[in-house]
């Protein structure tokens, strides 16, 4: 009998934070730096996007194991992404995960900075695999995909989208474009770079970037709900900060009851691409239903 998800989540996170403190205890660079960078690693968080890669792999019967530098990578860039977010000229946070965020912490400079290092680092992790398992074209195919997932075509350009829609009414299809974009691209490459990390072939793959697509909006759409039926405590953060920030959110165009069955459809989808791919997908079934349900 395999390991139930809750005793997979455990290793696999466990071995994550293992490696992210390593590599960066191998750091030779100003303390300051270190300190920041090391602060928001070790914030804490559900580290979903590692767990996805690693169940991906496990979907594929691999050993999720050779994962390992790509998804601390992934962590890494999302690490920098929460940091650079909460800055005053973006978001103005002055909590994540229930911590200060770090310019609170470091100083605004320091926070940049710190930010900057885990996105550069991220790519360096991912060209030094030293697994025999990973080919050189795989580590190019894992580097050219997280450069798009990550940066204008994808995070970074669903973060301008998400300034330049404040204080704006968008529509559905305004703001799904920022969730995909901002949230989802990252949560995709998650899948992706497991699915190349197992040598997929390109209809496994179109299967799981559908599946990636819907889990992605259904995060956050959850999202959107729990900032307004959350507490401080559970998410870690002010609640209403969209509001406050005067965002369009999936709640607000479409009533919280609309809201909350675009979620039940979206995860709905997502189920319906995995059982397409006829992997052994139970791990990866358990992160959705927990996208679903999660309450921070």
């Amino acid at each position: 009998m395999g390991a139930t998800f809750k005793e997979f989540s455990n290793q696999y996170k466990e071995l994550l934070e293992s490696n992210l403190r390593a590599e960066m205890q191998t750091l030779e660079t100003p303390q300051i730096l270190k300190d920041a960078m090391i602060y928001s690693l070790e914030a804490g968080g559900k580290r979903i996007r590692p767990l996805l890669l690693f169940a991906t792999l496990a979907a594929f019967n691999k050993d999720p194991k050779m994962g390992l530098e790509t998804a601390s990578a992934i962590e890494m860039v999302h690490t920098y992404s929460l940091i650079h977010d909460d800055l005053p000229s973006m978001d103005d946070d002055d909590l994540r995960r229930g911590k200060p965020t770090n310019h609170k912490v470091f100083g605004e400079a320091a926070a940049i900075l710190a930010g900057d290092a885990l996105l550069t680092y991220s790519f360096q992790l991912i060209s030094t695999i030293q697994s025999a398992q990973t080919t050189a074209d795989t580590k190019l195919a894992l580097i050219a995909e997280f450069a798009k997932a990550a940066g204008a075509e994808g995070m970074v350009g669903g973060q301008v989208a998400d300034m330049q829609g404040e204080e704006k009414q968008l529509n559905l299809e305004e703001l799904e474009y920022i969730h995909v974009h901002k949230t989802g691209k990252l949560l995709a490459y998650s899948v992706i770079a497991g699915a190349l990390l197992a040598e997929a072939d390109d209809s496994l793959i179109d299967k799981l970037r559908a599946f990636s697509y819907h889990l992605g909006l259904a995060f956050q759409i959850r999202d959107d709900i729990l900032d307004l039926e959350g507490t401080e405590e559970m998410i870690g953060k002010p609640v209403g900060s969209d509001e406050d920030n005067h965002k369009s959110t999936y709640p607000s165009l479409l009533s919280m009851e609309g809201a909350k069955n675009a979620l039940e459809e979206h995860i709905s989808a997502a189920k319906k691409y995995l059982r397409e791919t006829a992997l052994n997908t139970a791990y990866l079934e358990d992160i959705t239903d927990l996208i679903a349900v999660r309450d921070n």
